[in-house]
């Protein structure tokens, strides 16, 4: 089957000086310019502490003094922050190495560099804001809402730098990270143009993944090959020729849609660069193009092949060699329009071989988001649909579905698609996504001369553009905490976002027939609207148990311990434990339930949840249980039976014994459990209308 393009077209040393002396002073050391500053904390039971008559400065000066000569730098004291904590400075080192020396010493529960947070600035590229101005006449020009989608939520006004509700607050998680180049996102689809100029060096070379229609027919490659390591996109124009061949998959010609090319430019193009647009990531990630995708589609097995190739996987084409840069965000902006699985008894899943390939690409620790689709239909279709994609809806500026996206309770989230408003023919689009394209209207202009922008006139629709926006907010969530698995990415981006605007006449899947669009639900759009910057701030803290006593048994203390992480420049300021649920045992919290570890008492044999929430400086919170077994306490054996007896002698278990034993057994393996065909390319569907 080939696989959609799911868009809509309408036409990113110090110099150490002398070592500090301790003194009360705190704006005297201050005042040097190589001063690392790092707040400490110490621990409760910290001899450090001990209550002397001197002033709080003149026992912080003391604390900080003796602290400096265990890690052998001298220390001065800065001002408070609680009882345990306050501001230290010193010189001839920067402020996290400062924080590292220190952080080690057994007396200090934790030890961060002080740093500055800054107001966010947006980007200075110039598309950001505005586009350039709207002519009607010669219709080019606009949008004049510029990049609406990347800023801050708020009312929109059609203005020049207007945001709207549905915007994703980027501005808000580039204040927390601007991207790790060690993380990459993939994008599959019709390659890119590696010669646009608002690309920067965080663009791999890819692979062109492919394959020949036939023996020695190269029709969807469109470049003469069929497989190998040339990812650029040659067009994907659609002749008549074609359409005679082909009337299934190619229903009308079409001009090259460099739809690769837009898609890569949303999630990585270079950003604040003075130059063009911004993108999610800010260019801070690097992004790899995999060409699966040519005239009127793409083959099933080329986007499989491409996908597992993309993670590292193996392809099982000796032709093929290895990616030496694994992925781990998967875009794909594709489709089809059948569904993953079926519900017919009996009858396999249509897209079983998709359903197999994200199972084996999540296992390998990346993350699979796919475009929802632009049926506007009620069914979601293959591989949006699928167990482990995240699936994503089209909203209009507003926060409601805009009418060509499909719907269904499989999608897990909603983010910015384009719309117009504005339904007169000819007209400027209002709310289009603004994102790199090329100039060639078949085969590509190369160079700066063939280098282009989308805009209001020749206007980027569709849900191909909300699925970059959530891969570029996942390349952020990775950067801050490369550790988290996909299905906590997918937790995290369902848990922080922002709630639809309330239902109003429309609701989906029912539509407003004048427009097509209806107001989403989290059955039909996903778990809310996507909130980047709350997602970002999520990701930098997560809440983990160590179970101390790995074997507990009733009446045992039981100690667990949190290994909870956080992202670099904050901390974590509260511990809540508590018991959801203590089946069986029996079992309390003895002692205190706010600190690092916890102590935790079963009176019986069973299974106790355990919860454990933290939260961070920030005010971000993340939750996590873990489930203990409990057997029972020490059991002796019955003595053997005299020989000749039923009993079996010869120190035999007797029956007794064997359902203690299998009860134990049977309770940890239950606390373990818990533990697509040829598609054409879709047809503009906006109808000027949203």
């Amino acid at each position: 089957m080939r696989k959609l393009l799911i868009c809509v077209a309408a036409a990113a040393a110090t110099t150490a000086g002398p070592l500090l002396l301790a003194t009360p002073s705190a704006q005297t050391v201050a005042a040097a310019t190589t001063t690392a500053r790092v707040i400490v904390k110490f621990r409760a039971d910290s001899t450090l502490l001990r209550k002397q008559a001197l002033s709080v400065a003149g026992q912080q000066t003391l604390q900080a003094a003796a602290l400096g000569r265990r890690i052998g730098i001298a220390l001065g004291a800065g001002r408070a922050i609680s009882e345990r904590s306050h501001v230290v400075f010193g010189h001839g080192l920067t402020s996290k190495q400062l924080a590292a020396r220190i952080g080690a010493d057994s007396d200090v529960e934790y030890a961060v560099a002080d740093e500055r947070k800054h107001i966010v600035a947006a980007p200075n590229d110039p598309l950001y804001a505005s586009g350039p101005p709207v002519n009607t006449a010669s219709g080019s020009g606009g949008p004049v809402v510029g990049q609406w989608y990347l800023r801050p939520p708020g009312a929109a006004t059609g203005g020049a730098g207007s945001t709207a509700p549905a915007a994703i607050n980027a501005e808000q998680a580039w204040d927390v990270t601007t991207g790790d180049p060690s993380i990459v996102v993939a994008v599959l689809d019709t390659g890119v143009r590696f010669d646009h100029p608002d690309l920067g060096g965080n663009v791999l070379p890819g692979y062109d993944m492919i394959s020949p229609d036939s023996p020695g027919v190269f029709t969807t490659a469109n470049d003469g090959n069929g497989r190998d390591a040339d990812a650029s996109d040659p067009g994907d124009f659609v002749t008549a020729a074609d359409v005679t061949n082909d009337p299934t998959n190619c229903s009308a010609t079409s001009p090259s849609s460099w739809h690769g090319t837009q898609t890569l430019g949303l999630i990585g193009a270079a950003t604040n660069n003075g130059v063009g647009m911004a993108s999610v990531s800010h260019g801070g990630v690097k992004v790899m193009p995999v060409r699966v995708l040519g005239v009127c589609g793409g083959f099933d097995s080329d986007i499989i092949a491409g996908m597992r190739w993309a993670a590292g996987l193996s392809t099982g084409d000796p032709t093929v060699p290895p990616n030496s840069n694994p992925a781990r965000v998967l875009n794909m902006s594709l489709g089809g329009s059948g569904p993953c699985t079926s519900t017919t008894p009996g009858q396999a899943n249509p897209g079983q071989a998709y359903i197999d390939a994200i199972s084996a690409v999540n296992a390998a620790g990346a993350t699979v988001v796919v475009a929802g689709g632009n049926g506007g239909s009620a069914t979601v279709g293959s591989p949006a649909s699928c167990p482990g994609a995240i699936g994503v809806a089209g909203l209009r500026h507003q926060g409601d579905k805009v009418g060509y996206s499909d719907a269904g309770p499989q999608l897990t989230i909603a983010a910015p698609a384009g719309n117009c408003v504005d339904t007169t023919p000819g007209a400027a689009c209002q709310y289009p996504i603004l994102t790199l394209t090329n100039k060639g209207t078949t085969t590509p202009i190369a160079g700066p001369a063939g280098a282009a922008y989308t805009d209001a006139f020749n206007a980027s629709l569709g849900t191909s553009f909300s699925a970059p926006l959530v891969s570029g907010t996942v390349a952020l969530m990775l950067s801050v905490q490369p550790s988290l698995t996909p299905a906590q990415v997918k937790a995290k981006l369902q848990a922080t976002a922002r709630a639809f605007p309330s239902p109003g006449t429309f609701v989906c899947p029912a539509t407003d027939p004048a427009s097509g669009q209806c107001n989403c639900t989290t059955s039909t759009c996903g778990a809310g609207m996507l909130d980047a910057g709350a997602a970002v701030a999520a990701a930098g803290l997560q809440a983990s148990i160590s179970l101390t006593t790995t074997t507990p048994t009733a009446n045992q203390a039981v100690a667990l311990t949190s290994t909870s992480t956080v992202g670099s420049g904050r901390t974590i300021a509260t511990y809540q434990w508590s018991i959801l649920n203590a089946g069986t045992t029996g079992a309390t919290i003895t002692g205190a339930a706010d600190g690092t570890s916890v102590v935790v008492t079963p009176t019986a044999a069973g299974v106790v949840l355990v919860q454990l929430i933290v939260t961070d400086n920030l005010g971000v919170t993340s939750t996590t249980t873990l489930s203990v077994t409990v057997v029972s306490g020490t059991v002796t054996p019955p003595a053997s039976a005299p020989t000749g007896s039923s009993g079996g002698g010869g120190g035999a278990i007797d029956a007794s014994w064997l359902v203690l034993l299998l009860g134990a057994v049977a309770a940890l393996a239950a606390t373990r459990r818990e533990g697509a065909p040829r598609v054409a390319l879709s047809a503009a569907r906006s109808s000027r209308r949203g």
